[in-house]
């Protein structure tokens, strides 16, 4: 959490808590270089994201030794660390039932020593983390994030409301792409949905790429969760940016449609999103409901006050 910045600190235009790549560099792959990440973020900018937060999903274990590092070394380049807000680490103390594209055989039961350790090698740049809050052990990892001033997002998940509320009690502020990682049938009531929306305790993070949501649920989270408590990601994938095809995306194959739609090519669960922000807040202002003044709120302010921004 940067909480010794303001938010003056941060480049003029929008910023997004969660890319996982952009214009094929993938923050998960093997083999990547500060180089692709200047690349990929000079590209963000160009297309109107100010700052952002590096997003590492669910992956090989050696995966994490080589490429948080690589992440944190990019965080102290000149010309980078005012664009580069710190690492989301989306996974991998993740539900199996709500996996969404997150390899199953690569989730992992919380570990505060695995935590530890994977911060040790981002050199404290770890700022995010997402978890199921339903999973053993994972209340007291999030006690354990917060104490080291990181922001922890339930995600990915299929807890009850008791569990919600634990992780929120241990310090737990955000869901994590509220409405998305997770089950694509739910139980009419209780199910996780409401309970996400009537915690005024927790910001919703929404994806309004015109994909991962309808319409309809982002005016009725927008008016239970109120503007203070949303904030607009894009969930952008590695592909985001490069033409509709075929591609491999965290271990599995994806299809990029004409249409910006990104899923799994042997499922219906999507796998990122092809948008900028740039395009979720048009997206979210071609519906009318706010003003210019809360889509800079939702696009902008909120996200760098979740982290921590005065």
């Amino acid at each position: 959490m940067q909480v010794n910045r303001v938010i003056s600190d941060v480049p003029a235009g929008w910023v997004d808590l969660q890319v996982n790549g952009f214009v094929g560099v993938d923050f998960s792959a093997p083999g990547i270089r500060v180089e692709d990440v200047r690349r990929a973020t000079k590209a963000l900018h160009q297309r109107g994201t100010g700052a952002y937060c590096p997003t590492v999903i669910t992956n090989e274990p050696w995966m994490y030794e080589v490429n948080l590092g690589v992440l944190a070394a990019a965080m102290d380049e000149p010309d980078l660390k005012q664009h580069l807000l710190g690492i989301h680490l989306e996974g991998p103390f993740l539900s199996v039932e709500a996996r969404g594209a997150h390899q199953e055989r690569l989730l992992q039961t919380p570990s505060i020593a695995r935590f530890d350790h994977w911060m040790q090698l981002a050199k404290g740049r770890i700022v995010m983390l997402t978890v199921a809050p339903e999973l053993e052990g994972a209340e007291a990892l999030i006690q354990h994030a917060v104490a080291r001033n990181v922001v922890v997002s339930i995600g990915h998940h299929m807890a009850d409301g008791p569990s919600i509320d634990r992780a929120v009690r241990a310090g737990a502020t955000c869901c994590t792409h509220l409405g998305n990682g997770i089950a694509n049938t739910l139980p009419r009531h209780p199910n996780p949905l409401w309970t996400h929306l009537a915690d005024d305790r927790l910001v919703g993070m929404l994806i309004t790429d015109g994909h991962h949501l309808p319409a309809d649920f982002v005016r009725v989270a927008l008016r239970a969760k109120g503007i203070k408590n949303v904030v607009v990601t894009s969930d952008a994938a590695p592909i985001a940016g490069l033409p509709p095809g075929e591609y491999k995306f965290a271990g599995t194959d994806v299809v990029s449609e004409p249409g910006g739609r990104i899923a799994l090519k042997d499922g219906y669960s999507l796998a990122g999103s092809s948008a900028t922000m740039e395009d979720c807040i048009r997206w979210l202002r071609a519906l009318g409901i706010l003003s210019k003044e809360e889509l800079v709120q939702v696009g902008r302010l909120n996200p760098l006050r979740v982290l921590g921004f005065r």
